[in-house]
């Protein structure tokens, strides 16, 4: 089934699917797991529309390329054009939050920052990006911190809170709107905490957004591309 973007009662979306903007090391402890240097901006890099898949059903990691990564993120939904926008105004082109998983092959990925190249073989593979159904920002106490976890198999991976993130969302939102313009239906993947791991096959999942759901599905696995 297609991807398309639903609201929290389960009902799609006016909004085309869009690109994904994703940020990299935007929490720290995250960073000083993976011994990477903490950046002055925000690390952006993209998924392609192809990646987005509903978190709601089984989902499928690659085989055949080393281990496939879960990275639990808060995931910005875009309603109206942004460009060059303000930190104080950024937050109103934002149609909902929900959560994304930013799967990676992070061996793929360790190789190509061995050789200074792009991420996108490790990061944008079709499906690399199952994501949630989105809450309406009105709903959503963002100003107060949002925290969300992943578990796996009934034990808790990973667990972070907006408060900690390097640069928070209206920031990040602000930024991204001065490299390139966010169009509505995009969607923003603002960093994970610590906890990030190997997924497998018949992996049980649970996401939670705190105070607005939690989402219970599972991993399968499928060859991965040559």
């Amino acid at each position: 089934m297609m991807y398309q973007h639903r609201d929290s009662q389960g009902q799609p979306l006016p909004l085309p699917v869009g690109k994904i903007v994703c940020v990299g090391r935007n929490y720290a402890d995250h960073i000083a797991e993976l011994n990477n240097a903490t950046p002055d901006q925000p690390v952006l890099f993209m998924k392609p529309a192809t990646s987005a898949v509903a978190v709601q059903q089984p989902f499928s990691v690659p085989v055949g390329h080393g281990p496939c990564h879960n990275e639990l993120e808060l995931a910005l939904l875009i309603a109206k054009p942004l460009c060059n926008a303000r930190p104080e105004e950024a937050m109103a082109a934002v149609w909902g939050i929900g959560l994304g998983l930013d799967l990676t092959l992070r061996s793929v990925q360790q190789q190509l920052k061995e050789k200074q190249l792009p991420w996108e073989r490790a990061k944008a593979f079709d499906g690399a990006c199952p994501l949630s159904f989105f809450v309406p920002i009105a709903q959503c106490d963002w100003q107060q911190g949002l925290g969300f976890s992943l578990q796996v198999n009934g034990s808790v991976r990973q667990q972070g809170d907006s408060r900690l993130m390097l640069f928070d969302m209206p920031h990040l939102l602000s930024d991204i709107s001065q490299q390139f313009t966010l169009l509505p239906g995009d969607v923003v993947m603002t960093g994970t905490p610590k906890g990030v791991g190997p997924l497998q096959d018949g992996d049980a999942l649970r996401l939670t957004l705190e105070g607005h759901f939690h989402i219970d599905t599972h991993v399968t696995t499928q060859e991965g591309r040559r």
